[in-house]
């Protein structure tokens, strides 16, 4: 998963297939599902994966109305396709069930 590091990359990212991922150092539920993001980036090859980091973007997060974390944000030609938010942890098989569904 490529770590965004500027608001312009996420512009640029966000133009082709993205699956962004919003998250935070201190975020216990996005350290549990972690080990399972690259085996969802392989079952899921037609998008990119990027990283946000919710509080070194601040600005992005309260542009995509971000409030929870891990949020997981669906782009294509610059414009959001679909979103999978809930305030319980995600499990592999949500987030899979969220990309088969966009």
């Amino acid at each position: 998963m490529k770590e965004i590091t500027s608001v312009v990359m996420f512009k640029e990212s966000i133009q082709k297939p993205t699956i962004a991922m919003f998250t935070a150092g201190w975020c216990p539920d996005c350290h549990f599902i972690a080990p399972h993001l690259p085996e969802i980036e392989d079952m899921h090859n037609d998008y990119q994966f990027v990283s946000v980091d919710r509080d070194q973007f601040i600005d992005l997060a309260v542009d995509y109305d971000v409030m929870g974390i891990p949020s997981f944000i669906a782009f294509d030609r610059g414009e959001e396709i679909g979103r999978f938010v809930s305030k319980d942890r995600k499990t592999k098989e949500e987030i899979d069930t969220f990309i088969r569904g966009l």
